[in-house]
């Protein structure tokens, strides 16, 4: 074999590259097991706890194994599986949930309260008693409060449900602050979607199991979805099928995902393009007379063109679809072929039941919204609206609600206040909170300066791109205390650390949302003894608001949260229904004696009640009715809407409140970045989708995901996880950029070279990695690590993507357009 001296040197350097990977791999090992090593369990007692899994939003139930040493009587949780009576696990558990005993273990966690030592953004800290902390916060609240400046304070929170997310509510509405900004800002759209078009502000849920069909527009099936076991397991369904069919899955997005490797075929298509497909896929539908007669004639309004009651004609969905979405022009859009649109509508609305999934792909650009009603337009027309395989209204358990709070005047005057994100507004009309909309706020102290911030499980310093590139903006809030039991960027610039214990040491409800139809009430409890001196937030927030006294402390009657939790689930008990989670064998014994008219409860009392879910990990009721059109559909209507009027009537509200300052209904669309007019503006249609960066300078698109190992807020710092190979690459803990080969040709790059990614926001340095899977003018970037804090594994390795996002944003809803960034790539 002839050896040139430049393949020579290209053939060294590879290996000089790798040994350095290696040796970067092998160090965190090392640092793995020492840090780990002293967690090893000795000979004991074993247990077995229930509880649910908060390494995603997932919900699944989990069995902690759990060893008592003999010697030291020492209580240690040293496995975690699938609970085989939960719902949604069935005794599964997804990478993530094993990885959660770290969490629980984790050597850089807050071991107790800490107020700030140095200057914010340093993270030195000094220790603190409880009632110090306690009593520091209740100052401050009682002073903003005495001043008429309640509304001032803000409490921003990541992804919380239950009854915590309620607390968290009800002490602002007490407080009197109308100012909750979530960083979970990603299912508004799919809120707004359910809600313009059947009435209901919730995220859709699917029938996945059911379904013969599944079109789905960018939704993370078998990646980082919304439920990855959960959905997991419905994949397995379909691909089981029934007796003669096998079910299909066809997956729509710009790149070849895991998702898209495991679907019967993959549609690649230009991004921002995925209501547009959605509309030519109806135009064949509408056109053949495919779409399901009888539902969308007596179910749905605005199909036909119709008249208001003052005999004014409007635009309906068909003439939009027949006049403006003609496949030829439509694949000329999106580049997807014709015969391929035409294929799959006919495949779509021939095999029932299928279902039209509109997730992240589809949802994260400045049309966002249009294209998720786009999407869920098809499964009107083919009429699965609450039918089995098709969407579904998810079910909540019955708890018993909370009492209603008495607002004082300082609470009456600070809810009367505008809310400091302009959500609800002409900025975001459909919008309940805009996070991304706080760092201008600060900037100009419009409407007002905030005065606290209080943080619970949120950490827009990295999570929020302007907050990314300047986390300094934060420091104008005089007062921020953090309720994170891990470091992170955004607590180091707290001046109070008060941390929650982890998942596995405190009680709290878990309600599934918009997975798949049936009530879900998952209970998770402590596993053991908290390890450090951390305090459950809910018992935080309960002495906060006794402490404050008054109408505040009126609100919260309870001693701790447990207390009111118990509370909440009387209702559960009472409501003479559903079951306690058992095997499948016994659920079938108890629905079919449900079936006859027969409820026969397992427990006498509540607290035989409470203990048979505590064992067995919670309660649901697996009875779900489909066909109830009457509470699928609370529009104005009373039906499945393809012209929102919702919709109509609010943006008409904001115009007449504007007509004032001399804004218009076309003045209120130009400021919203909506260019269509007339009656299309309340029709599912396609919006040309905005991008920040000129095509000229940054010439690509930049897209991301969340693999399956970095789904959670914390999973960084977990090194079980980062040893997990990149399902692309084989290499463990590499956060990479993929690029087209013919793309990478034309720029000089090769496969591992050191590159430079960049927007007009920032830049990152990555390696890039080749892939034929993915457009010529599309880039793919993975999300979840790249901490600048966060503990020693998540310091690090990878990259922080959101460092390059652009400020665009769907502005009906306020959903960051996470995808709407131009990029540019040069060799390093």
């Amino acid at each position: 074999m002839k050896l040139s001296r430049r393949g020579f040197l290209g053939w060294s350097g590879t290996l000089v590259a790798a040994a350095a990977g290696c040796q970067g791999i092998r160090a965190i090992g090392d640092l793995q097991a020492a840090t780990y090593e002293a967690e090893v369990p000795p000979q004991g007692i074993e247990g077995w706890v229930a509880s649910v899994c908060q390494q995603c939003p997932g919900g699944c139930g989990i069995q902690v194994r759990t060893i008592t040493g003999v010697q030291d009587g020492v209580k240690r949780a040293v496995k975690i599986q699938g609970n085989p009576y939960h719902p949604i696990s069935r005794g599964s558990v997804c990478p993530k949930g094993v990885a959660g005993l770290q969490a629980l273990y984790d050597p850089d966690r807050f071991r107790g309260p800490m107020k700030r030592a140095g200057a914010r953004g340093q993270g030195q800290w000094q220790p603190i008693s409880w009632e110090e902390a306690v009593a520091t916060v209740v100052q401050r609240l009682r002073d903003l409060r005495a001043k008429g400046e309640a509304h001032t304070l803000l409490l921003m929170a990541g992804q919380v449900r239950g009854l915590m997310q309620s607390l968290l509510l009800r002490f602002l509405e007490a407080y009197g602050s109308p100012n909750y900004l979530s960083t979970a800002s990603g299912c508004e759209a799919s809120r707004q979607t359910l809600f313009l078009t059947q009435g209901i502000a919730e995220p859709i849920a699917y029938d996945l199991e059911n379904s013969a069909y599944i079109l789905s527009f960018g939704a993370g099936l078998l990646e980082a979805g919304w439920s990855p076991v959960r959905q997991a397991r419905a994949y397995s369904h379909l691909r089981q099928g029934t007796p003669g069919r096998r079910g299909r899955l066809v997956q729509v997005e710009p790149r070849f995902s895991v998702t898209a490797a495991k679907a019967d075929e993959w549609i690649p298509l230009r991004p921002g393009t995925d209501g547009a497909l959605a509309l030519a896929m109806a135009h064949v539908i509408v056109s053949e007379g495919l779409y399901e007669k009888e539902f969308v004639e007596a179910w749905t309004f605005g199909f036909d063109d119709w008249q208001d009651a003052a005999g004014t004609s409007h635009l309906g969905f068909r003439s939009l679809v027949m006049n403006d979405y003609r496949p030829e022009a439509v694949s000329a859009l999106t580049g997807v072929p014709i015969q391929t649109i035409v294929r799959v509508a006919r495949e779509f609305a021939a095999t029932r039941p299928a279902v039209a999934l509109a997730e992240r792909g589809a949802g994260f650009h400045t049309n966002g919204l249009y294209n998720r009603l786009a999407i869920h337009a098809l499964n009107a027309l083919v009429g699965s609206i609450e039918v089995p395989g098709g969407t579904v209204i998810q079910r909540r358990p019955p708890l018993t609600p909370l009492p209603p709070v008495t607002r004082d005047a300082a609470a009456l005057r600070g809810l009367a206040a505008p809310r400091i994100d302009g959500a609800g507004t002409v900025k975001s009309p459909l919008a309940s909170s805009v996070v991304s909309a706080l760092p201008e706020a600060l900037r100009t102290g419009s409407p007002y300066r905030p005065k606290a911030l209080f943080l619970y499980y949120a950490n827009p310093v990295y999570s929020v791109s302007e907050f990314v590139r300047h986390p300094e903006l934060l420091d104008a809030i005089p007062f921020i205390v953090s309720f994170s039991p891990f470091p992170d960027e955004s607590s180091r610039h707290a001046d109070l650390i008060l941390p929650d214990h982890t998942s596995l040491e405190r009680w709290q409800d878990d309600p599934i949302e918009a997975t798949w139809g049936p009530a879900v009430l998952g209970l998770r409890q402590p596993v053991l003894e908290p390890r450090h001196q951390t305090r459950h937030t809910g018992d935080v927030l309960i002495q906060i608001a006794q402490g404050l006294s008054g109408t505040v402390a009126a609100a919260f009657p309870w001693k701790e949260f447990s207390e009111a939790l118990k509370e909440g689930v009387r209702g559960v008990a009472g409501a003479q229904g559903g079951l306690i989670m058992t095997t499948p064998f016994e659920e079938a014994r108890q629905r079919r004696q449900a079936d006859a008219g027969f409820w026969l409860p397992t427990y006498k009392t509540f607290d035989e009640f409470w203990s048979q879910v505590a064992e067995r990990g919670g309660w649901w009721d697996p009875a779900y009715s489909f066909g109830n059109r009457e509470r699928a559909f609370r529009t104005p209507s009373g039906k499945f809407e393809f012209f929102f009027q919702t919709l109509r009537q609010r943006l008409e509200a904001l115009t007449r409140r504007g007509a004032a300052s001399g804004v218009g209904l076309d003045g209120l669309l130009d400021a919203l970045g909506i260019q269509a007019r007339g009656d299309r503006v309340f029709l599912p249609h396609h919006e040309p989708p905005r991008f920040v960066g000129e095509e000229k300078e940054y010439p690509l698109h930049l897209i991301m995901s969340k693999p399956m190992s970095l789904a959670g807020t914390r999973t960084a710092n977990q090194p079980w996880l980062g040893e997990i190979p990149n399902v692309r690459t084989s290499r463990p803990w590499e956060i990479a950029v993929e690029i087209n080969p013919e793309s990478a040709h034309k720029l000089g790059i090769r496969d591992g070279d050191e590159v430079w990614l960049e927007s007009p926001g920032g830049r990152l340095r990555l390696r890039a990695r080749l892939y034929q899977g993915i457009a010529p003018e599309v880039v793919h970037v993975p999300f979840g690590s790249g901490h600048a804090a966060g503990g020693r594994f998540a310091e690090a390795w990878g990259a922080n993507p959101n460092r390059l996002i652009g400020g665009e944003a769907d502005r009906l809803t306020g959903t960051p357009a996470l995808f709407a960034t131009r990029v540019r790539i040069t060799r390093a």
